[in-house]
């Protein structure tokens, strides 16, 4: 089920070095664990 209703990876745009984010659009990160736990992200960022 919590696979089902969060996402692992997104994709979001870049304009002149901004997150091209809507007025009302956030990025959260969420954790499922009861305990604290250590977490990596990894950016690719991909340029034309």
């Amino acid at each position: 089920m919590r696979t089902a209703l969060t996402q692992t990876q997104l994709s979001i745009p870049v304009v002149d070095g901004e997150l091209a984010l809507g007025f009302w659009q956030g990025i959260y990160q969420w954790e499922h664990r009861a305990a604290a736990h250590q977490r990596k992200v990894v950016l690719h960022l991909i340029s034309a």
